[in-house]
Protein backbone atom coordinates (compact mmCIF):
# COMPACT_ATOMS: atom_id res chain seq x y z
CA UNK A 1 0.00 0.00 0.00
CA UNK A 2 1.49 3.55 -0.99
CA UNK A 3 0.74 6.60 1.61
CA UNK A 4 0.31 10.04 0.53
CA UNK A 5 3.09 11.12 3.09
CA UNK A 6 5.93 8.54 0.50
CA UNK A 7 4.81 10.10 -2.57
CA UNK A 8 7.05 13.22 -4.36
CA UNK A 9 5.06 16.47 -4.85
CA UNK A 10 5.35 15.95 -8.42
CA UNK A 11 3.51 13.24 -8.36
CA UNK A 12 0.59 14.42 -5.60
CA UNK A 13 0.14 17.54 -7.94
CA UNK A 14 -0.11 14.71 -11.35
CA UNK A 15 2.69 16.67 -12.94
CA UNK A 16 3.99 15.04 -15.44
CA UNK A 17 4.25 16.79 -18.86
CA UNK A 18 4.01 16.25 -22.45
CA UNK A 19 6.48 16.14 -24.99
CA UNK A 20 5.93 18.30 -28.17
CA UNK A 21 5.37 15.23 -30.41
CA UNK A 22 2.80 13.42 -28.66
CA UNK A 23 0.87 17.50 -28.16
CA UNK A 24 1.70 18.07 -31.78
CA UNK A 25 0.09 14.39 -33.11
CA UNK A 26 -2.58 15.53 -30.48
CA UNK A 27 -3.41 18.86 -32.26
CA UNK A 28 -3.27 17.74 -35.51
CA UNK A 29 -6.20 15.50 -35.27
CA UNK A 30 -8.31 17.97 -33.66
CA UNK A 31 -6.82 20.34 -36.39
CA UNK A 32 -8.18 18.65 -39.13
CA UNK A 33 -12.06 19.60 -37.51
CA UNK A 34 -10.98 23.06 -38.11
CA UNK A 35 -11.81 24.15 -34.79
CA UNK A 36 -12.83 28.00 -33.49
CA UNK A 37 -13.25 27.29 -30.12
CA UNK A 38 -10.38 24.81 -28.21
CA UNK A 39 -10.19 23.70 -24.80
CA UNK A 40 -6.97 22.67 -22.44
CA UNK A 41 -8.60 21.84 -18.85
CA UNK A 42 -4.71 21.64 -17.80
CA UNK A 43 -2.40 23.57 -19.05
CA UNK A 44 1.01 22.55 -16.93
CA UNK A 45 3.58 24.45 -18.59
CA UNK A 46 2.12 24.92 -22.15
CA UNK A 47 3.23 22.16 -23.90
CA UNK A 48 -0.33 22.08 -25.74
CA UNK A 49 -0.38 25.77 -26.29
CA UNK A 50 3.03 25.46 -28.13
CA UNK A 51 1.38 22.65 -29.86
CA UNK A 52 -1.92 24.51 -31.25
CA UNK A 53 0.18 28.26 -31.89
CA UNK A 54 2.62 25.88 -34.53
CA UNK A 55 -0.31 23.91 -36.28
CA UNK A 56 -1.52 26.02 -39.06
CA UNK A 57 -5.38 24.55 -38.27
CA UNK A 58 -5.24 25.92 -35.00
CA UNK A 59 -2.99 28.89 -34.32
CA UNK A 60 -6.17 31.00 -35.72
CA UNK A 61 -8.72 29.88 -32.89
CA UNK A 62 -9.54 30.72 -29.52
CA UNK A 63 -8.32 28.88 -26.42
CA UNK A 64 -9.58 28.67 -23.08
CA UNK A 65 -6.98 27.04 -20.63
CA UNK A 66 -6.96 26.01 -16.81
CA UNK A 67 -4.45 25.40 -14.66
CA UNK A 68 -4.23 25.44 -11.17
CA UNK A 69 -1.11 26.17 -10.00
CA UNK A 70 0.10 29.74 -10.36
CA UNK A 71 3.85 29.42 -11.59
CA UNK A 72 2.71 26.93 -14.36
CA UNK A 73 0.11 29.16 -15.26
CA UNK A 74 2.24 32.27 -15.91
CA UNK A 75 4.50 30.43 -17.89
CA UNK A 76 2.00 28.68 -20.05
CA UNK A 77 0.60 32.55 -20.51
CA UNK A 78 3.48 33.63 -21.09
CA UNK A 79 5.00 29.99 -23.93
CA UNK A 80 2.36 31.69 -26.58
CA UNK A 81 0.55 34.07 -28.58
CA UNK A 82 -2.76 32.41 -29.17
CA UNK A 83 -5.99 34.61 -28.76
CA UNK A 84 -6.68 32.62 -25.24
CA UNK A 85 -7.81 33.17 -21.74
CA UNK A 86 -5.84 30.92 -19.00
CA UNK A 87 -7.46 30.93 -15.83
CA UNK A 88 -5.34 30.02 -12.89
CA UNK A 89 -7.70 28.01 -11.40
CA UNK A 90 -9.51 24.39 -10.97
CA UNK A 91 -11.02 23.26 -14.15
CA UNK A 92 -13.55 20.90 -12.44
CA UNK A 93 -14.55 23.91 -10.47
CA UNK A 94 -14.88 26.23 -13.68
CA UNK A 95 -16.68 23.33 -15.21
CA UNK A 96 -19.03 22.90 -12.55
CA UNK A 97 -20.18 26.60 -11.76
CA UNK A 98 -19.31 28.46 -14.69
CA UNK A 99 -18.33 26.28 -17.53
CA UNK A 100 -22.35 25.11 -18.05
CA UNK A 101 -22.94 29.38 -19.16
CA UNK A 102 -20.75 29.41 -21.59
CA UNK A 103 -20.35 28.17 -25.41
CA UNK A 104 -19.37 25.03 -25.83
CA UNK A 105 -15.87 24.12 -27.89
CA UNK A 106 -15.11 22.14 -30.78
CA UNK A 107 -12.24 20.33 -29.34
CA UNK A 108 -10.41 19.50 -26.30
CA UNK A 109 -6.80 18.53 -25.63
CA UNK A 110 -4.30 17.61 -23.43
CA UNK A 111 -2.98 15.94 -20.09
CA UNK A 112 -5.22 15.76 -17.41
CA UNK A 113 -3.71 15.12 -13.74
CA UNK A 114 -3.39 11.35 -12.69
CA UNK A 115 -3.54 11.79 -9.21
CA UNK A 116 -5.23 9.13 -6.89
CA UNK A 117 -8.73 10.66 -5.17
CA UNK A 118 -7.48 9.47 -1.45
CA UNK A 119 -4.50 12.20 -2.36
CA UNK A 120 -6.65 14.82 -3.40
CA UNK A 121 -7.66 18.24 -1.20
CA UNK A 122 -11.21 17.39 0.04
CA UNK A 123 -12.70 20.12 -1.89
CA UNK A 124 -11.22 18.71 -4.65
CA UNK A 125 -12.53 15.34 -3.86
CA UNK A 126 -15.93 16.88 -3.23
CA UNK A 127 -15.89 18.69 -7.20
CA UNK A 128 -14.44 15.07 -8.81
CA UNK A 129 -17.99 13.30 -7.24
CA UNK A 130 -20.12 16.10 -8.68
CA UNK A 131 -19.09 15.83 -11.74
CA UNK A 132 -20.26 12.07 -12.13
CA UNK A 133 -23.45 13.27 -10.24
CA UNK A 134 -23.84 15.81 -13.48
CA UNK A 135 -24.41 12.70 -15.96
CA UNK A 136 -26.12 10.73 -13.57
CA UNK A 137 -22.78 8.70 -13.88
CA UNK A 138 -21.47 5.30 -10.87
CA UNK A 139 -19.52 6.61 -8.56
CA UNK A 140 -16.28 5.22 -6.52
CA UNK A 141 -13.60 6.49 -4.26
CA UNK A 142 -11.43 4.33 -6.08
CA UNK A 143 -11.06 6.77 -8.84
CA UNK A 144 -8.41 9.14 -10.17
CA UNK A 145 -8.58 12.99 -11.77
CA UNK A 146 -7.90 12.35 -14.88
CA UNK A 147 -11.10 10.29 -14.80
CA UNK A 148 -13.58 13.30 -13.88
CA UNK A 149 -11.16 15.78 -15.95
CA UNK A 150 -11.64 13.54 -19.17
CA UNK A 151 -15.29 13.47 -18.52
CA UNK A 152 -15.95 17.40 -17.94
CA UNK A 153 -13.74 18.25 -20.81
CA UNK A 154 -16.45 15.84 -23.06
CA UNK A 155 -19.02 17.54 -21.58
CA UNK A 156 -17.55 20.91 -22.94
CA UNK A 157 -17.64 19.65 -26.48
CA UNK A 158 -20.21 20.88 -28.90
CA UNK A 159 -22.02 17.86 -30.99
CA UNK A 160 -19.18 16.84 -33.21
CA UNK A 161 -16.66 18.25 -31.53
CA UNK A 162 -13.33 15.96 -30.94
CA UNK A 163 -11.24 15.02 -28.09
CA UNK A 164 -7.68 14.44 -27.97
CA UNK A 165 -6.02 13.42 -24.62
CA UNK A 166 -3.35 11.22 -23.25
CA UNK A 167 -5.11 8.95 -20.63
CA UNK A 168 -3.58 6.16 -18.93
CA UNK A 169 -3.51 2.56 -20.43
CA UNK A 170 -6.10 1.80 -17.44
CA UNK A 171 -8.67 3.28 -19.24
CA UNK A 172 -9.41 -0.13 -20.90
CA UNK A 173 -9.92 -1.99 -17.44
CA UNK A 174 -9.53 -0.76 -14.56
CA UNK A 175 -12.90 -0.60 -12.45
CA UNK A 176 -13.03 2.87 -11.81
CA UNK A 177 -12.95 4.21 -14.96
CA UNK A 178 -15.78 2.23 -16.04
CA UNK A 179 -18.39 4.89 -16.37
CA UNK A 180 -15.90 6.91 -18.33
CA UNK A 181 -16.00 3.56 -20.88
CA UNK A 182 -20.07 3.59 -20.68
CA UNK A 183 -20.28 7.11 -20.86
CA UNK A 184 -18.10 7.50 -23.99
CA UNK A 185 -19.21 4.72 -25.53
CA UNK A 186 -22.87 5.90 -25.51
CA UNK A 187 -22.05 9.49 -26.98
CA UNK A 188 -19.29 9.04 -29.16
CA UNK A 189 -19.51 8.06 -32.80
CA UNK A 190 -16.11 6.63 -32.74
CA UNK A 191 -13.53 6.21 -30.18
CA UNK A 192 -9.76 5.11 -31.07
CA UNK A 193 -6.86 4.51 -28.70
CA UNK A 194 -3.39 4.36 -29.65
CA UNK A 195 -1.37 2.40 -27.58
CA UNK A 196 2.38 3.22 -27.36
CA UNK A 197 4.45 -0.42 -26.95
CA UNK A 198 6.79 1.53 -24.46
CA UNK A 199 6.69 3.38 -21.56
CA UNK A 200 6.52 7.06 -23.34
CA UNK A 201 6.48 8.95 -19.37
CA UNK A 202 9.30 7.10 -17.49
CA UNK A 203 8.94 9.13 -14.37
CA UNK A 204 5.42 7.64 -13.61
CA UNK A 205 6.18 4.45 -14.64
CA UNK A 206 2.67 4.63 -16.16
CA UNK A 207 1.43 3.27 -19.57
CA UNK A 208 -0.60 5.75 -21.56
CA UNK A 209 -2.71 5.80 -24.65
CA UNK A 210 -3.58 8.23 -26.81
CA UNK A 211 -7.58 9.03 -27.00
CA UNK A 212 -8.82 10.43 -29.92
CA UNK A 213 -13.09 10.23 -29.46
CA UNK A 214 -14.90 12.09 -31.59
CA UNK A 215 -18.44 13.18 -29.70
CA UNK A 216 -21.84 12.05 -31.92
CA UNK A 217 -23.37 14.85 -34.32
CA UNK A 218 -26.75 13.69 -32.88
CA UNK A 219 -27.84 11.23 -30.30
CA UNK A 220 -29.59 8.94 -32.78
CA UNK A 221 -26.07 8.34 -34.90
CA UNK A 222 -24.89 5.41 -34.50
CA UNK A 223 -21.97 4.44 -33.13
CA UNK A 224 -19.13 2.63 -34.83
CA UNK A 225 -17.45 2.01 -31.24
CA UNK A 226 -14.02 1.20 -30.19
CA UNK A 227 -10.59 0.95 -31.34
CA UNK A 228 -7.23 0.10 -30.09
CA UNK A 229 -4.25 0.28 -32.45
CA UNK A 230 -0.52 0.19 -31.16
CA UNK A 231 2.37 2.63 -31.59
CA UNK A 232 5.54 1.23 -32.41
CA UNK A 233 7.38 4.18 -31.38
CA UNK A 234 7.56 8.05 -31.70
CA UNK A 235 8.37 8.21 -35.34
CA UNK A 236 4.43 7.19 -36.41
CA UNK A 237 3.79 10.27 -34.34
CA UNK A 238 5.29 11.71 -37.93
CA UNK A 239 2.40 10.21 -39.06
CA UNK A 240 -0.99 11.58 -40.36
CA UNK A 241 -3.54 11.13 -37.32
CA UNK A 242 -6.55 11.20 -39.60
CA UNK A 243 -5.39 7.99 -41.52
CA UNK A 244 -5.24 6.13 -37.97
CA UNK A 245 -8.84 7.58 -37.23
CA UNK A 246 -10.60 6.69 -40.43
CA UNK A 247 -8.46 3.51 -41.28
CA UNK A 248 -9.16 1.44 -37.63
CA UNK A 249 -11.33 -1.23 -37.93
CA UNK A 250 -13.60 -0.50 -35.19
CA UNK A 251 -15.76 -2.84 -32.62
CA UNK A 252 -19.27 -2.45 -31.14
CA UNK A 253 -21.35 -4.27 -28.93
CA UNK A 254 -21.51 -6.33 -26.14
CA UNK A 255 -17.26 -6.20 -26.36
CA UNK A 256 -17.33 -2.42 -25.23
CA UNK A 257 -20.06 -3.06 -22.30
CA UNK A 258 -17.72 -3.56 -19.82
CA UNK A 259 -13.81 -3.44 -20.09
CA UNK A 260 -12.62 -2.82 -23.58
CA UNK A 261 -9.89 -5.16 -23.41
CA UNK A 262 -11.38 -7.69 -25.66
CA UNK A 263 -11.36 -5.09 -28.73
CA UNK A 264 -7.66 -6.56 -28.48
CA UNK A 265 -9.37 -9.60 -29.53
CA UNK A 266 -10.01 -10.60 -32.96
CA UNK A 267 -13.51 -11.32 -33.94
CA UNK A 268 -12.77 -15.31 -34.21
CA UNK A 269 -11.41 -14.85 -31.15
CA UNK A 270 -14.31 -13.75 -29.34
CA UNK A 271 -16.38 -16.05 -30.99
CA UNK A 272 -14.20 -19.09 -29.91
CA UNK A 273 -14.47 -17.35 -26.23
CA UNK A 274 -18.29 -17.63 -26.56
CA UNK A 275 -18.39 -21.02 -27.80
CA UNK A 276 -15.85 -22.19 -24.90
CA UNK A 277 -18.52 -20.88 -22.55
CA UNK A 278 -21.18 -23.27 -23.84
CA UNK A 279 -19.55 -26.19 -23.08
CA UNK A 280 -20.76 -28.70 -20.69
CA UNK A 281 -16.60 -28.97 -18.75
CA UNK A 282 -16.24 -25.21 -18.49
CA UNK A 283 -17.79 -23.87 -15.61
CA UNK A 284 -17.62 -20.22 -14.38
CA UNK A 285 -16.00 -19.49 -11.56
CA UNK A 286 -18.23 -18.16 -9.32
CA UNK A 287 -20.63 -21.42 -9.70
CA UNK A 288 -17.60 -23.89 -9.11
CA UNK A 289 -15.98 -21.82 -5.79
CA UNK A 290 -15.58 -19.21 -3.75
CA UNK A 291 -12.70 -16.79 -3.52
CA UNK A 292 -12.29 -14.64 -0.13
CA UNK A 293 -9.59 -11.91 0.84
CA UNK A 294 -6.70 -13.30 2.96
CA UNK A 295 -5.93 -12.24 6.42
CA UNK A 296 -5.59 -8.59 6.34
CA UNK A 297 -2.95 -7.58 9.16
CA UNK A 298 -2.42 -3.64 8.46
CA UNK A 299 1.19 -4.45 9.13
CA UNK A 300 2.86 -7.65 7.38
CA UNK A 301 6.08 -6.59 7.91
CA UNK A 302 5.66 -7.12 11.74
CA UNK A 303 3.05 -9.72 11.75
CA UNK A 304 5.28 -12.24 8.73
CA UNK A 305 8.63 -13.11 10.38
CA UNK A 306 11.19 -15.45 9.64
CA UNK A 307 12.15 -18.21 11.97
CA UNK A 308 15.58 -16.45 13.05
CA UNK A 309 12.89 -13.91 14.49
CA UNK A 310 10.63 -16.02 16.13
CA UNK A 311 13.73 -17.42 17.87
CA UNK A 312 15.36 -14.70 19.10
CA UNK A 313 11.99 -13.39 21.02
CA UNK A 314 11.08 -16.84 21.63
CA UNK A 315 7.88 -16.53 20.06
CA UNK A 316 7.04 -20.08 18.64
CA UNK A 317 3.82 -20.97 20.10
CA UNK A 318 2.52 -17.87 18.41
CA UNK A 319 4.17 -18.58 15.10
CA UNK A 320 1.77 -20.90 11.93
CA UNK A 321 3.42 -21.76 8.70
CA UNK A 322 2.15 -19.21 5.78
CA UNK A 323 2.98 -18.21 2.17
CA UNK A 324 2.08 -15.02 0.27
CA UNK A 325 4.52 -14.47 -2.44
CA UNK A 326 5.44 -16.00 -5.80
CA UNK A 327 8.77 -17.30 -4.64
CA UNK A 328 7.27 -18.96 -1.54
CA UNK A 329 5.36 -21.66 -3.68
CA UNK A 330 7.10 -23.25 -6.72
CA UNK A 331 4.34 -25.11 -7.90
CA UNK A 332 0.88 -26.16 -8.18
CA UNK A 333 1.02 -27.93 -4.19
CA UNK A 334 1.94 -26.28 -1.14
CA UNK A 335 3.46 -28.92 0.85
CA UNK A 336 5.07 -29.03 4.19
CA UNK A 337 8.71 -29.48 2.47
CA UNK A 338 8.11 -26.24 0.49
CA UNK A 339 7.48 -24.75 3.85
CA UNK A 340 10.95 -26.41 5.20
CA UNK A 341 13.14 -25.14 2.51
CA UNK A 342 11.20 -21.30 2.41
CA UNK A 343 11.98 -22.22 6.54
CA UNK A 344 15.97 -22.94 5.56
CA UNK A 345 16.35 -20.10 3.34
CA UNK A 346 14.95 -17.30 5.57
CA UNK A 347 12.29 -16.24 3.91
CA UNK A 348 9.57 -14.70 5.86
CA UNK A 349 7.40 -17.95 5.87
CA UNK A 350 5.70 -17.45 9.65
CA UNK A 351 2.77 -16.00 10.27
CA UNK A 352 2.17 -14.89 14.44
CA UNK A 353 -0.95 -15.06 15.39
CA UNK A 354 -1.57 -13.18 18.92
CA UNK A 355 -4.68 -14.27 20.90
CA UNK A 356 -7.26 -11.85 22.14
CA UNK A 357 -7.18 -12.71 25.83
CA UNK A 358 -6.16 -14.71 28.73
CA UNK A 359 -2.66 -15.10 27.75
CA UNK A 360 0.70 -13.85 29.71
CA UNK A 361 2.97 -13.23 27.40
CA UNK A 362 6.76 -13.95 27.80
CA UNK A 363 9.42 -11.51 27.80
CA UNK A 364 10.37 -11.83 24.60
CA UNK A 365 7.26 -11.84 23.19
CA UNK A 366 6.54 -8.75 25.36
CA UNK A 367 9.43 -6.99 23.95
CA UNK A 368 8.52 -7.54 20.74
CA UNK A 369 5.39 -6.09 21.07
CA UNK A 370 6.53 -2.96 22.65
CA UNK A 371 8.61 -2.68 19.41
CA UNK A 372 5.58 -2.61 17.07
CA UNK A 373 4.25 -0.07 19.42
CA UNK A 374 7.39 2.24 18.99
CA UNK A 375 7.19 1.83 15.49
CA UNK A 376 3.93 3.39 15.72
CA UNK A 377 1.54 0.39 14.57
CA UNK A 378 -1.22 0.82 16.85
CA UNK A 379 -1.98 4.11 15.11
CA UNK A 380 -2.66 1.75 11.50
CA UNK A 381 -6.01 1.91 10.48
CA UNK A 382 -6.58 -1.90 10.52
CA UNK A 383 -4.55 -2.06 13.79
CA UNK A 384 -6.60 1.07 15.55
CA UNK A 385 -9.80 -0.79 14.49
CA UNK A 386 -9.37 -3.73 16.63
CA UNK A 387 -9.09 -4.29 20.36
CA UNK A 388 -5.86 -5.37 21.17
CA UNK A 389 -4.18 -4.24 18.24
CA UNK A 390 -2.06 -7.23 18.02
CA UNK A 391 -4.61 -9.83 17.93
CA UNK A 392 -5.27 -10.27 14.20
CA UNK A 393 -8.56 -11.67 13.20
CA UNK A 394 -10.34 -13.82 10.33
CA UNK A 395 -6.97 -16.46 10.90
CA UNK A 396 -7.62 -19.96 9.27
CA UNK A 397 -6.44 -21.73 6.31
CA UNK A 398 -8.73 -22.87 2.93
CA UNK A 399 -7.74 -25.89 0.80
CA UNK A 400 -6.90 -23.82 -1.83
CA UNK A 401 -4.78 -20.18 -2.24
CA UNK A 402 -3.90 -18.06 -5.02
CA UNK A 403 -1.64 -15.19 -4.98
CA UNK A 404 -3.62 -12.03 -5.69
CA UNK A 405 -0.74 -10.75 -8.34
CA UNK A 406 1.08 -12.45 -11.07
CA UNK A 407 3.53 -12.34 -13.61
CA UNK A 408 3.31 -14.63 -16.11
CA UNK A 409 -0.64 -16.14 -15.17
CA UNK A 410 -2.22 -16.68 -12.16
CA UNK A 411 -2.50 -19.94 -10.35
CA UNK A 412 -4.37 -22.20 -7.93
CA UNK A 413 -2.64 -23.56 -5.06
CA UNK A 414 -3.47 -26.75 -3.40
CA UNK A 415 -3.19 -25.95 0.37
CA UNK A 416 -1.52 -29.57 1.63
CA UNK A 417 0.48 -27.77 4.49
CA UNK A 418 -2.66 -26.23 6.16
CA UNK A 419 -0.97 -23.21 5.86
CA UNK A 420 -2.51 -19.56 6.46
CA UNK A 421 -2.27 -16.66 3.48
CA UNK A 422 -1.95 -12.95 4.37
CA UNK A 423 -3.93 -10.70 2.03
CA UNK A 424 -1.57 -10.94 -0.49
CA UNK A 425 -3.50 -14.26 -1.82
CA UNK A 426 -6.82 -15.07 -1.97
CA UNK A 427 -8.79 -18.25 0.13
CA UNK A 428 -10.60 -20.44 -1.96
CA UNK A 429 -12.74 -22.63 -1.57
CA UNK A 430 -14.26 -25.40 -4.24
CA UNK A 431 -17.92 -25.53 -4.32
CA UNK A 432 -19.34 -28.81 -5.69
CA UNK A 433 -16.13 -30.25 -7.57
CA UNK A 434 -12.96 -31.68 -5.54
CA UNK A 435 -9.99 -29.04 -4.86
CA UNK A 436 -7.48 -31.14 -6.79
CA UNK A 437 -9.77 -30.86 -10.32
CA UNK A 438 -10.34 -27.10 -9.39
CA UNK A 439 -6.58 -26.27 -9.34
CA UNK A 440 -6.01 -28.67 -12.51
CA UNK A 441 -8.22 -27.29 -14.46
CA UNK A 442 -6.97 -23.74 -13.91
CA UNK A 443 -3.74 -23.25 -16.24
CA UNK A 444 -4.98 -23.28 -19.35
CA UNK A 445 -5.21 -21.07 -21.94
CA UNK A 446 -8.74 -20.20 -22.05
CA UNK A 447 -8.60 -19.56 -18.49
CA UNK A 448 -5.67 -17.41 -18.10
CA UNK A 449 -6.51 -15.59 -21.44
CA UNK A 450 -9.48 -14.53 -19.52
CA UNK A 451 -7.32 -13.40 -16.91
CA UNK A 452 -5.93 -10.99 -19.02
CA UNK A 453 -9.22 -9.66 -19.79
CA UNK A 454 -10.94 -9.34 -16.70
CA UNK A 455 -7.59 -8.59 -14.45
CA UNK A 456 -5.87 -5.17 -14.40
CA UNK A 457 -2.00 -4.43 -14.96
CA UNK A 458 -0.01 -1.39 -13.49
CA UNK A 459 3.69 -0.54 -13.95
CA UNK A 460 6.07 -3.54 -14.07
CA UNK A 461 3.34 -5.46 -15.48
CA UNK A 462 1.73 -7.53 -12.95
CA UNK A 463 -1.15 -9.23 -13.45
CA UNK A 464 -3.80 -8.64 -10.40
CA UNK A 465 -7.57 -9.98 -10.22
CA UNK A 466 -9.77 -9.09 -7.21
CA UNK A 467 -12.25 -11.74 -5.56
CA UNK A 468 -15.43 -10.25 -8.40
CA UNK A 469 -13.19 -10.69 -11.33
CA UNK A 470 -11.84 -13.82 -10.82
CA UNK A 471 -15.19 -14.80 -10.69
CA UNK A 472 -15.95 -14.07 -14.34
CA UNK A 473 -13.12 -16.62 -15.12
CA UNK A 474 -14.25 -19.90 -17.22
CA UNK A 475 -12.66 -23.27 -15.92
CA UNK A 476 -12.78 -26.46 -17.38
CA UNK A 477 -13.79 -29.59 -15.15
CA UNK A 478 -11.95 -32.26 -15.91
CA UNK A 479 -11.67 -36.10 -13.76
CA UNK A 480 -8.73 -35.40 -11.69
CA UNK A 481 -7.19 -37.06 -8.28
CA UNK A 482 -4.38 -36.04 -6.23
CA UNK A 483 -1.81 -38.30 -8.05
CA UNK A 484 -3.20 -36.54 -11.31
CA UNK A 485 -2.28 -32.82 -9.80
CA UNK A 486 1.08 -34.59 -8.02
CA UNK A 487 2.14 -34.93 -11.52
CA UNK A 488 0.76 -31.79 -13.05
CA UNK A 489 3.04 -30.24 -10.33
CA UNK A 490 5.92 -31.49 -11.07
CA UNK A 491 5.75 -30.66 -14.91
CA UNK A 492 4.99 -27.32 -13.61
CA UNK A 493 8.05 -27.04 -11.32
CA UNK A 494 10.46 -28.73 -14.43
CA UNK A 495 8.83 -26.88 -17.24
CA UNK A 496 11.60 -24.93 -18.93
CA UNK A 497 8.95 -22.20 -19.70
CA UNK A 498 5.51 -21.22 -18.44
CA UNK A 499 4.33 -21.34 -21.98
CA UNK A 500 5.39 -24.77 -22.33
CA UNK A 501 3.21 -26.36 -19.19
CA UNK A 502 0.56 -24.01 -20.42
CA UNK A 503 0.76 -25.73 -23.70
CA UNK A 504 0.64 -29.20 -22.30
CA UNK A 505 -2.55 -28.43 -19.92
CA UNK A 506 -4.28 -27.47 -22.91
CA UNK A 507 -3.41 -31.00 -24.28
CA UNK A 508 -4.55 -32.07 -21.23
CA UNK A 509 -7.40 -29.86 -20.29
CA UNK A 510 -8.93 -27.87 -23.01
CA UNK A 511 -8.92 -30.81 -25.51
CA UNK A 512 -10.99 -33.03 -22.96
CA UNK A 513 -13.29 -30.12 -22.38
CA UNK A 514 -14.53 -30.43 -25.92
CA UNK A 515 -12.26 -27.75 -27.80
CA UNK A 516 -9.47 -28.40 -31.12
CA UNK A 517 -6.05 -28.48 -31.19
CA UNK A 518 -6.46 -25.48 -33.51
CA UNK A 519 -8.65 -23.88 -31.29
CA UNK A 520 -6.08 -24.61 -28.23
CA UNK A 521 -3.57 -22.94 -30.74
CA UNK A 522 -5.82 -19.88 -31.07
CA UNK A 523 -6.00 -19.11 -27.52
CA UNK A 524 -2.76 -19.78 -26.31
CA UNK A 525 -1.67 -17.57 -29.38
CA UNK A 526 -3.91 -15.05 -27.89
CA UNK A 527 -2.79 -15.15 -24.19
CA UNK A 528 0.61 -14.81 -25.37
CA UNK A 529 -0.04 -11.76 -27.35
CA UNK A 530 -2.13 -10.07 -24.18
CA UNK A 531 0.80 -11.31 -21.95
CA UNK A 532 3.10 -9.69 -24.16
CA UNK A 533 1.21 -6.67 -24.67
CA UNK A 534 1.44 -6.38 -20.53
CA UNK A 535 4.82 -6.96 -20.65
CA UNK A 536 6.02 -4.54 -22.87
CA UNK A 537 7.77 -7.19 -24.91
CA UNK A 538 8.99 -7.34 -28.79
CA UNK A 539 6.41 -9.64 -29.54
CA UNK A 540 4.05 -6.90 -29.28
CA UNK A 541 5.67 -5.03 -32.47
CA UNK A 542 4.59 -7.95 -34.45
CA UNK A 543 1.51 -9.50 -32.89
CA UNK A 544 -1.25 -6.47 -33.05
CA UNK A 545 -1.87 -6.76 -36.72
CA UNK A 546 -5.10 -5.33 -37.78
CA UNK A 547 -6.93 -8.07 -37.30
CA UNK A 548 -6.22 -8.84 -34.15
CA UNK A 549 -7.75 -5.09 -33.32
CA UNK A 550 -11.09 -5.52 -35.09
Amino acid sequence: MNFIEQESAQKLRGGFYTDQSIARFLVKWVGDSSPRRILEPSCGDGAFLEALEACEETRSAYVFGCEIDPHEAAVADRRTRLSRKILCGDFLRWHLFEGQCTERFDAAVGNPPFIRYQYLPAAQQFLAEKIFDQHGLRFTKHTNAWVSFTLAAFASLRPGGRLAMVVPAEILHIPHAQSLRKHLAEHCSRILLLAPTEIWFGDTLQGVVLLLAERKRHESEKSRGVSIVPLRDRATLLEEPRAYFEDARYTNGAAIEGKWMQVLLSERERTLLERAATLPAIRVFKDIASADVGIVTGANDFFLVAESTISRYGMERFAHPMFGRADHVKGLVFRQSDHETNRREGKPTYFLHFPRTNTRFNKGTQKYLAEGVAQGLPKRYKCRIREPWFAVPSVYPTPIGMLKRAHHFPRLILNAAGALTTDTAYRIRPLGVSAEALVLGFVNSLTILLAELEGRHYGGGVLELVPSEIERLLVPIVPADRRALQQADSRFRRAPQPEDFVRDQDARILAVAGLSVRECDELHEAWLRLRARRHREPRENVALEPEAVA
